[in-house]
């Protein structure tokens, strides 16, 4: 008996507008393949198809997870390099409104004294 894959893995999504569909779909599929896999051991296959149904969803199951995980941590990259360009850009705002020091005390250096 031959087992086949009844879902496929999708593509991992960083961007940031996307990854709440997209984590809400996977996860959507995470609980399918849990129920099928739950719903295996009541099932009338022969053991050893069964055997392999399992890992196959096992597998599945794996995969999904690694989809979720990707993409949470590219959110959360993202949200950290979001964070830094906002910091930088503050530190830089600041250094442009930092006045000039008066009559450029400290800005020479007499080293004939």
């Amino acid at each position: 008996m031959q087992v086949s894959s009844s879902s496929s893995a999708g593509q991992v999504s960083s961007s940031s507008g996307g990854g709440g569909s997209e984590i809400a779909k996977l996860q959507k599929q995470l609980q399918t393949l849990t129920e099928e896999l739950k719903g295996l051991a009541t099932s009338d296959m022969e053991p050893k198809a069964k055997q392999q149904k399992a890992k196959l969803l096992q597998a599945q199951i794996q995969m999904v997870q690694a989809q979720i995980t990707a993409i949470q941590r590219a959110r959360q990259q993202e949200q950290q390099d979001a964070q830094a360009r906002k910091m930088e850009a503050a530190a830089q705002t600041a250094r442009e409104q930092r006045p000039p020091s008066a009559d450029g005390l400290g800005s020479q250096v007499d080293t004939y004294a």
